[in-house]
């Protein structure tokens, strides 16, 4: 399913950025020249995305000879050369820009998980990402936080039931929305997992009695209301946190025990690195 979408996706961006053709290029750039260029890393950082820039070479010319000289993860700093392409001067033109632009963003959402993550060390506790994403982009987003040494929660609204506050109080309250929550799974035949968000201790304990899910999210709570909250719940659930929670508070959240804790600055509160792709004489 994964590789199916970053599949499609390279196909659409090649759509969008060339169109019917690639007029700078075709211009002035021989059609038979052969050139040759190098991937330039000028930020300090986690490499990310190297693998699906390869797939972006490929995908467009399968001539292209693309060796690599790091790995996806790899710490990198100023003045490393990632990769070389050659091969068609128009064919290294038409990809540079979709590959540095995965790259890039890829390296940066790569770079911030690694740095939460360290955060985090010593802990029970795993960093999760959210659907908080850049619209057809996703895909990529979430690979680069699991290069960071983070991990992905659910993929989209198909592959797990989150009950947020929304859900809840469309549905009249917790306990309507467990219900009819499992029984439409039921109905349909999914066996799908079941996050229930609760805001209050109220909320909770209308979840705890009534049972029917997974994981509880507690939203905003704060260090010492989870741990109250953790105590409660007895282990006899996964727990996750969420709301708010920046990279000077997440230890203190951490350290309560809590099994996740989900950030959607991971992916949408993003620095790119700068990476260049620079044209070498052959």
């Amino acid at each position: 399913m994964i590789n199916t979408l970053i599949l499609k996706s390279i196909s659409d961006s090649f759509k969008e950025d060339i169109g019917d053709g690639d007029h700078s290029s075709l211009a002035c750039v021989p059609k038979y020249a052969l050139g040759k260029a190098k991937l330039l890393v000028k930020d300090d950082g986690i490499l990310a995305g190297l693998d699906i820039a390869k797939l972006v070479f490929s995908h467009y010319d399968q001539e292209i000879r693309f060796t690599q000289f790091l790995n996806d993860g790899d710490k990198i700093k100023h003045g490393d050369i990632a990769f070389e392409v050659e091969g068609s001067s128009l064919s290294i033109l038409a990809c540079e820009r979709l590959a540095l632009n995965i790259m890039q963003r890829m390296s940066g959402i790569a770079t911030k998980t690694a740095q939460v993550v360290q955060i985090l060390e010593g802990t029970t506790t795993k960093l999760l990402d959210t659907r908080k994403t850049t619209p057809n982009f996703r895909v990529f987003e979430k690979e680069a936080v699991r290069i960071g040494g983070g991990h992905n929660h659910r993929f989209a609204l198909y592959d797990m039931v989150m009950l947020k506050d929304n859900h809840i109080d469309y549905a009249g309250g917790i306990n309507q929305a467990l219900t009819k929550t499992n029984k439409y799974l039921q109905s349909i035949g999914k066996n799908l997992k079941i996050i229930i968000e609760v805001r209050d201790f109220n909320e909770l304990n209308q979840a705890l009695n009534h049972g029917g899910f997974d994981r509880v999210m507690l939203d905003n709570f704060p260090p010492n209301e989870l741990t109250k909250a953790l105590r409660i719940i007895d282990n006899r659930f996964e727990t996750e946190a969420s709301g708010g929670i920046t990279e000077s508070t997440i230890r203190a959240y951490a350290e309560t025990g809590v099994d996740y804790i989900s950030m959607g600055a991971l992916t949408h509160q993003i620095k790119s690195l700068d990476l260049s792709l620079k044209a070498v004489n052959v």
